[in-house]
């Protein structure tokens, strides 16, 4: 989308009245400083990171090895085209899981310091898929997106700052956007994700009576931090539930104010999901939005930042880039491009519009397949309904889950005791306390996504459970109950139903 320039006698560039217009008005609300994209490598690389260690680590071989509840036998019955491409189901060995997850790791890395970041993107990107299609039951929106994100972010510039692979060149003009049709899509595609979820809130009549908020806090698996604290105070979750839906309402404007106006607007949207993340379990979600509303600040506000950084490190003399010394600098150049050859402009030309017809594809999609999935137009296809309606990204939208669940699992010791399975005290089937009742946020993930299955996947669980307790005590048989709770914005309705899922001799 960068203006054409028109070749003046003596040499000089120059651009025709209308096309700087049209720039002037395109490029402060479509383009992207490149201070945003430097920050915004940072921020996908530090998530990255999280995700790997914080989640998938020690949850490695209960759910991506064959010893743990979802082994690659099930993977295959429930999804078979996932198990033929994805690179973790090549082996249910836990070390092979640790060296792919390992190698994830090193792409983390090498994304945040932006050293050869196309490369890093690409790889973290396919990793990732894999993995995520390894066992697609503890994944969550907040997961998609991300993905989503990494693969927008190879039509990016990410090392245009901060980065070591790409120093700051003298020639580039401070506070001057990166405007193009890859800006252009990712900016859209963020925004369609708040819009058509403000669509959907103004279908739903728990939305608009303002109560929704508050059954959303009686969920309490999704408990963590201060959400058991914010629970307790009705009035002031009336407050959020409005404050939410006129934010979403107002995401249009992300794309359509420019510089205080859209400072202000996009922090709302981060303290927003910063507090989302201090009260629910929600994964990475909130931090993945907010990594991409980085993308939305203007040049001043990373004036700002850059200000605040030169203060901090005023005692030495070093840019705040990553900057190179000439010799090292060099090197790396050298070290990043080794005997390639330069690309022709007018291969340059066609690959450029190329991505740039690709891009404006894979928005349309985006839109028409959201817009779908969240039922606000007709499906081409009936069948694939379900399928579209898993994968959106709705977030307790239109309405939030009418009851909170969690499993009973029941272990018969050879004594004739019975104890939790899941954290070895005695049995009960009353609700959770808070949202520590699992182990981590994979356990909560895999047990919701399964609460309807079959023996496909209770009986791999359930022989997980078994193998984990015989270390310690002589077990005959364990039965995994699925426990429900009817919930309204003033608390439980009712007693908890149980239903046995599966009984399974260990």
């Amino acid at each position: 989308m960068t203006p054409s320039r028109q070749h003046s006698s003596n040499g000089t560039d120059q651009r025709s009245p209308g096309l700087e217009s049209l720039r002037a008005v395109v490029e402060p609300r479509l383009g992207i400083d490149p201070r945003a994209l430097g920050a915004f490598r940072i921020a996908l690389g530090l998530l990255l990171l999280f995700d790997l260690t914080v989640y998938r680590l020690p949850g490695l071989v209960t759910f991506y090895t064959d010893a743990g509840v979802f082994p690659r036998s099930a993977l295959a019955e429930t999804y078979p085209l996932f198990a033929t491409w994805s690179l973790h189901a090549l082996s249910g060995s836990a070390w092979v899981q640790g060296l792919l997850l390992a190698l994830a790791g090193c792409a983390a890395v090498s994304l945040l310091v932006g050293y050869r970041t196309r490369l890093a993107t690409a790889v973290s990107l396919v990793l990732l898929t894999s993995l995520y299609a390894r066992n697609p039951h503890v994944l969550n929106g907040g997961d998609t997106i991300l993905l989503s994100f990494l693969f927008l972010g190879l039509f990016l510039p990410l090392d245009a700052r901060w980065s070591l692979g790409n120093p700051r060149r003298p020639d580039d003009e401070a506070g001057r956007r990166r405007c193009s049709m890859a800006t252009v899509t990712i900016l859209l595609h963020f925004v369609t994700i708040y819009a058509v979820n403000a669509a959907l809130k103004f279908q739903s009549d728990i939305w608009l009576s303002g109560t929704a908020v508050r059954r959303i806090f009686r969920l309490e698996e999704y408990f963590t931090a201060l959400g058991p604290l914010l629970a307790e105070y009705a009035t002031l979750l009336t407050v959020a539930n409005w404050f939410w839906i006129g934010l979403l309402t107002s995401s249009v404007f992300l794309v359509l104010f420019t510089d205080r106006l859209r400072i202000a607007l996009v922090a709302a949207f981060v303290v927003a999901q910063v507090g989302m993340a201090a009260t629910m379990r929600l994964g990475v979600f909130p931090f993945v939005m907010v990594a991409a509303l980085l993308l939305f600040l203007p040049p001043r506000a990373w004036d700002r930042v850059e200000d605040l950084l030169r203060t901090i490190v005023s005692k030495t003399d070093a840019p705040l880039e990553f900057q190179l010394s000439p010799s090292l600098r060099t090197a790396a150049t050298k070290s990043a491009t080794p005997g390639i050859p330069a690309v022709p402009p007018r291969v340059r030309r066609i690959a450029h519009v190329a991505s740039s017809v690709f891009l404006v594809c894979v928005l349309l999609t985006t839109v028409v397949w959201q817009v779908t999935a969240v039922g606000l137009v007709d499906s081409p296809a009936p069948e694939l309904d379900d399928e579209l309606s898993d994968a959106s990204w709705a977030f307790f939208a239109p309405n939030p889950p009418d009851s909170t669940s969690w499993y009973v699992a029941e272990a018969e010791l050879e004594s004739g005791e019975t104890i939790d399975a899941i954290n070895g005290g005695d049995v009960a089937f009353d609700g959770p306390p808070d949202g520590e009742r699992y182990p981590s946020t994979l356990w909560k993930r895999y047990g919701n996504e399964i609460r309807y299955a079959g023996d496909t996947h209770y009986e791999p669980a359930a022989a997980a459970l078994c193998e984990r307790l015989d270390l310690e005590h002589g077990v005959e048989s364990l039965t995994i109950y699925h426990v429900e709770q009817p919930v309204d914005s003033d608390g439980p309705v009712g007693d908890p139903t149980s239903n046995e899922r599966v009984s399974y001799a260990c």
